[in-house]
């Protein structure tokens, strides 16, 4: 009877241990905040809870882990730039390891590779790139490549970066266009002037690749649009392009960040100004989009926002209302559906 009694305890401490992920929130420190917050996230009722500071640092503004998460690393915007490296401890707090220069002004986007040993920096306001190598005990070492991307006729705004395997795929707002680093021994060396421009001067932002890496969805910040792109044999070409709006929407908006859903089924993308999350139909073939829904953030200027890790519940970071709002999401529709939303000071990031 003991022995029964212990194991129902066991599998009682165990569910609500499994329920229950930690969510970690960049901010700007212009205000109210202090730097990166921590904060529970219930996965089986999409509750937000227990809001603590993890480290003072300023303006973490966009934080990426390490594959084991065992790490994290911040960008730090400020005129000068940095980027900085964390150890998580057992209590989510953070410990400071390294913070090196960003090698630019006005660092906005980090991210890493799949293998955890390279870091890429984009720094909006410098217009480059910057490389760094991962230490063993997940510091940063300084910058081992610095892509300049300003041209004489066009000033760059790198604004995100990702890899894909040996690649690495920058999206430029300043010149318009999609560049892609190709990695040749220890360094990366760009492939081609851009793999795509595009028309006018939309903006392109953010974008996601889907997971075997055959298309690429922008979402673009002036143009209010998200652009499809597809891999061929003969290289990168736009194949569709959406707008994130409700028709006869005039106002002043700009698109911040872009997520796929997890069985890549379907698209989001945020409206800063709409204030909304624009819902996208992706046909899973072609990879064309259709728009199902635009729905209100319960907030104003949807920096970012995330999927939790099972893919029930999208979260959205408000900046200027300072909240997360919770929505569910119908996996079947993909739909979205809004629960509620908790305080946090000056929102820009949120990290499973």
């Amino acid at each position: 009877m003991k022995s029964f009694v212990l194991l129902l305890m066991l599998t009682f401490t165990s569910n609500c241990f499994s329920q229950t992920v930690q969510l970690y929130v960049g901010t700007y420190t212009k205000g109210n905040s202090k730097g990166i917050y921590k904060v529970n996230f219930n996965t089986e009722t999409g509750q937000l809870s227990n809001l603590k500071l993890a480290i003072s640092i300023d303006n973490p503004s966009f934080l990426t882990y390490s594959p084991d998460k065992k790490y994290l690393y911040s960008t730090n915007g400020s005129e000068s730039g940095f980027i900085s490296s964390y150890k998580i401890k057992d209590d989510g707090s953070l410990v400071l390891l390294t913070r090196v220069s960003s090698m630019g002004k006005g660092p906005c986007h980090i991210s890493i590779r799949e293998d955890g040993e390279t870091i890429s920096v984009s720094n909006y306001v410098g217009g480059n790139i910057a490389i760094y190598p991962v230490n063993e005990d997940g510091s940063l070492a300084e910058a081992s490549q610095v892509f300049n991307q300003n041209s004489a006729d066009r000033k760059s705004h790198a604004h995100s970066a990702l890899f894909f395997k040996d690649e690495l795929f920058v999206a430029d707002l300043g010149r318009n266009a999609i560049y892609q680093y190709i990695l040749d021994g220890n360094d990366y060396k760009l492939n081609s002037e851009a793999i795509i421009k595009t028309k006018g001067n939309p903006g392109p932002r953010h974008f996601k690749l889907t997971k075997d890496g055959k298309f690429i969805y922008l979402i673009n910040e002036y143009g209010a649009t998200i652009t499809t792109i597809k891999r061929t044999k003969k290289g990168f070409k736009e194949i569709d392009e959406d707008s994130t709006l409700e028709p006869g929407f005039t106002e002043f908006n700009k698109c911040a960040d872009i997520h796929i859903s997890k069985d890549e089924r379907f698209v989001y993308g945020s409206n800063r100004g709409e204030n909304t999350i624009a819902v996208f139909q992706r046909n899973t073939t072609n990879g064309k989009l259709n728009k199902i829904q635009s729905m209100s953030v319960h907030g104003d200027w949807p920096r970012n926002f995330t999927i939790d890790p099972t893919g029930k519940f999208l979260l959205v970071a408000n900046m200027r209302t300072e909240n997360i709002a919770v929505f569910s999401i119908d996996k079947k529709a993909g739909t979205l559906t809004y629960l509620s939303d908790f305080k946090v000071p000056e929102p820009v990031c949120l990290l499973f």
